[in-house]
């Protein structure tokens, strides 16, 4: 899952990113308005987290451009007041949801998974291929009753795939999905991570299938077998 920060309290910024990272989320952070809303015109999210009142152009502001470009990407704003008339002024500018500062760690995290579960529209809590298990309350992979040990960009690729599950997905998108803006993009580091994913599956009935010139797909590996079977037969 990918984040924007939206954030000009430097101090606040690198804790929310330290945060959000530990968590296996991918975060790029902008200090005013303006960057804020150029960088959401050229890049997707999965939730941004949006202050009300930055310099160059306020919070309210960015999020009225967001949503005049018919962009529906979860938005949580960051307020220093818990005021009525604040919380009204989150809501009608077409906010999710709101935090007032200073808040717990706990909660911040809380709300943002909250948002990607409401636009997902993921009911169950937990996506299976095979013998894998997602569960996505706490975004954890699960196998034989064991946590996966993924670094942040496995997991963000894994993630990607398994709500993908059955579909295929670009190398492209993964290197969008685990790379920030203050990174040097590479596809070669794509085959890297899904080498290192298929050893950490190789005891799992769920596999990584690559698509020369497409992508890479999840999928179980009776389901494979099923599909080689129906294609020998015709």
């Amino acid at each position: 899952m990918k984040l924007l920060l939206v954030e000009d309290n430097a101090e606040l910024s690198h804790w929310i990113v330290n945060l959000l990272r530990a968590e296996q989320f991918t975060v790029d952070a902008v200090i005013d308005g303006e960057a804020a809303d150029s960088v959401l015109v050229t890049q997707r999210y999965d939730v941004v987290l949006l202050d009300m009142r930055l310099p160059r152009m306020s919070g309210k502001d960015v999020l009225n451009r967001l949503r005049r470009r018919r962009d529906n990407v979860p938005v949580l704003m960051l307020t220093a007041h818990g005021s009525i008339d604040d919380k009204v002024a989150c809501f009608s500018a077409g906010a999710d949801d709101y935090v007032v500062k200073p808040f717990d760690s706990r909660e911040l995290v809380a709300r943002i998974k909250a948002l990607i579960r409401r636009q997902s529209g993921e009911k169950s809590g937990c996506l299976t291929c095979g013998d894998l298990h997602y569960v996505s309350d706490t975004r954890e992979f699960r196998h034989n009753d064991a946590t996966l040990s993924l670094r942040r960009r496995e997991h963000s690729i894994l993630e990607a795939l398994i709500l993908q599950q059955g579909k295929t997905v670009s190398k492209h998108a993964l290197m969008e999905r685990i790379f920030s803006l203050s990174d040097e993009p590479s596809a070669d580091a794509i085959d890297i991570y899904i080498h290192r994913l298929r050893k950490h599956l190789a005891q799992s009935s769920a596999q990584i299938m690559t698509l020369r010139g497409l992508g890479y797909i999840l999928r179980a590996k009776v389901e494979v077998a099923h599909d080689e079977l129906e294609q020998a037969a015709s």
